[in-house]
This record gives structure tokens, C-alpha cells and sequence, in this order.
């Protein structure tokens, strides 16, 4: 399964790529997040393997994230016109997923930010939930997006709103 979800969030490129990249604040915009720690490596750099656990309603999943790129590598001074990369695997029970950032300018106070999310699943239980929910995962993805624009633009917390 694959999609393509964006957003354009009314901040400049550097600032938005510093937001997501600050470990310190995915708790803030990350709904769920349980969990976010580097078992090898530094946050947020290429090669590093991070434990992951996500609460969902009652159910709680764990997985290891892999970053496999960073473009550019400093995110301070960032060229006008270049394309920020961010992709990553995740790789869950039963679950296997990519998903691929790209921040670009949407003029001079505002980022536009595309993110491509490719599944795949083994084992019948997450085999049926791809086929029968395949909605559900580009929903999440949005969700994920739109709560970091919130906080990005205004400082809303996902812990304040979360029922």
C-alpha cells in the first residue's frame, strides 16, 4: 500500500525542519507517542535504530525506526531552493513501512511538506487490517501532520487536546 499526504504550514523551511527534527519535541505534535528512544546512534542521523512504542485507543505498538536519509545533513542555513529529506523505516509486528519526507519552500513564510508512506504487511491479522482499513493509515499519517502544523504555528500541545 502507498500514499502521499501534504501540508503547507505557514513557517519558513529552516524553522519547520528544526521543529521536526527536535527530539525534545515530538511529544508536543506526535499523538500517541508512548516512547522515542535511540537504541544505536544519534537522533535524527543517518544509521540510527530508535525503539518506538505508540498508544492507539487501547492497543499499544512497538517498532524500530531506522533513519535511512538526511538531506542536508546541517539544518542550519539551509541553500534557498533545496529539497529537505526525511525518510525512515519502520518495521513493526507484521508491518513493514517507509516513509519519505520532503520539505521544500512554499514562498518565503511558508513550507509545504509532502510526506510518501509505503506499507507492506506479513501475517494474516495485519494483512486484513491493510486490506479491510487501508484508510485508516493515511488518515493517522494526516492526523500526525496536521497536529505538528498546529503546533508549529500556534504551540498547541497533543497532550492538552487528547481525550
Amino acid at each position: 500500500m502507498k500514499y502521499t499526504v501534504s501540508i503547507e504550514i505557514a513557517l519558513p523551511r529552516e524553522r519547520v525542519v528544526r521543529l521536526l527534527a527536535d527530539p525534545a519535541l515530538l511529544p508536543m505534535w506526535l499523538r500517541g507517542l508512548v516512547l522515542h528512544e535511540p537504541l544505536s546512534g544519534v537522533h535524527g542521523q543517518v544509521g540510527t535504530k530508535s525503539r518506538v512504542v505508540m498508544q492507539m485507543g487501547h492497543r499499544t505498538f512497538e517498532c524500530t525506526e531506522t533513519i535511512t536519509r538526511r538531506e542536508p545533513a546541517d539544518l542550519h542555513g539551509i541553500p534557498e531552493g533545496r529539497v529537505v529529506r526525511f525518510e525512515r523505516e519502520i518495521v513493526g509486528e507484521g508491518m513493514w513501512s517507509a516513509v519519505r519526507d520532503r520539505l521544500t519552500e512554499a514562498g518565503p513564510e511558508a513550507t509545504l511538506w509532502a510526506s510518501e508512506n509505503e506499507y507492506r504487511f506479513s501475517g494474516l491479522p495485519m494483512r486484513l487490517v491493510g486490506l479491510l482499513m487501508p484508510g485508516s493509515f493515511r488518515k493517522q499519517s494526516l492526523q500526525h501532520m496536521q497536529d505538528f502544523k498546529a503546533f508549529a504555528e500556534q504551540g498547541t500541545d497533543v497532550r492538552d487536546v487528547e481525550g
